[in-house]
């Protein structure tokens, strides 16, 4: 199974389910508060763990029980912490309102994760290694220090554009895959994202800039492979959404280990048939992480909801 390295954030989830978001000004009566172990450096370490990879995190919390709790979770389930720093500055947070339709709100405490450094991927070793993790809750000279890395070490690098932000044009080049959201494709590019047609449009855009290839995941509406010679729609999952919180994070989590299983040793397209095989790889693996977005809509929570190897492979035999 593919060794991973993600290098990104770790936070403490505070949730509150309520009927409705509130309005600007307004109070309005939820349940009770839950703390999950979040951040989606972390959301995605544990997805992939969860899916048999060997997974190692690397990030920053801070000297406060929040930190504990983070650890003790990742740990909990198989992920390697050694490349966890402990800081003075608290353990990043997040604010969460889920709806009454599972929709959510999200507003993030950085914390530690904005303290994460160069120094610090520097001193991870990318030599064994198929794949590196990144978002952007950590720094973005670190994100970009990190991709450098692993790119000089032959590692494949995927990259999670979230919370969307400016990008340098280097590391839109550098990563073997992008994948946004339709929101943070819009942010990106400034462009409308609304629908297959407008995604598509908005994908070209960062292929211009250089981006290798883009996923851009739709929610129900499944999401959306682009690259330089296709464009494919892939159908994801009816099912009762009950919390949409680190959907987004199971897909990016079961991709990256059904891609790397599915295409491990293989070397870059020399060809059209190549080429051919190394797109419908793609395809299955994107396929496996909308299973696995599903899944995570079925339960509620962040790390909580996501699914294990043989949830998601009952789910498909299913279907």
């Amino acid at each position: 199974m593919p060794s991973i390295l993600v290098a990104g954030s770790l936070n403490a989830d505070l949730v509150v389910r309520a009927p409705r978001f509130p309005q600007p000004g307004e109070t309005i009566r939820g349940e009770e508060l839950q703390v999950f172990p979040g951040g989606k450096g972390a959301n995605q370490a544990v997805a992939a763990a969860r899916l048999g990879a060997q997974v190692s995190m690397l990030g920053r919390v801070g000297r406060d029980n929040f930190g504990d709790f983070l650890l003790d979770n990742l740990q909990s389930n198989n992920v390697d912490t050694q490349l966890v720093q402990r800081d003075d500055a608290s353990t990043g947070a997040a604010i969460i309102v889920v709806a009454a339709d599972g929709q959510n709100s999200i507003v993030v405490s950085p914390g530690a994760n904005g303290k994460v450094s160069a120094a610090d991927v520097e001193r991870a070793s990318f030599s064994t290694l198929d794949l590196l993790l990144l978002q952007l809750e950590i720094p973005t000279p670190v994100v970009l220090r990190a991709a450098q890395l692993a790119r000089q070490n032959g590692v494949r690098v995927i990259l999670n554009p979230a919370p969307a932000q400016p990008l340098p044009d280097e590391l839109v080049a550098i990563a073997d895959f992008l994948i946004p959201n339709e929101t943070e494709l819009s942010l990106l590019t400034g462009m409308d994202v609304r629908d297959l047609s407008s995604a598509e449009a908005a994908a070209k855009r960062l292929l211009a800039r250089g981006a290798q290839t883009i996923i851009v995941t739709l929610g129900s509406s499944g999401a959306l492979l682009v690259d330089k010679h296709t464009c494919t729609h892939v159908d994801t999952f009816n099912v009762d959404v009950v919390d949409t919180t680190a959907a987004g994070d199971a897909f990016i989590g079961g991709f990256a280990v059904e891609f790397i299983r599915r295409s491990k040793g293989s070397l870059p397209p020399a060809n059209a048939l190549e080429n051919a095989i190394y797109t419908r790889q793609i395809e299955q693996a994107v396929r496996y992480g909308c299973a696995c977005g599903a899944l995570a809509c079925t339960k509620f929570g962040a790390q909580p909801s996501l699914p294990n190897r043989a949830e998601v492979e009952a789910f498909l035999s299913r279907r």
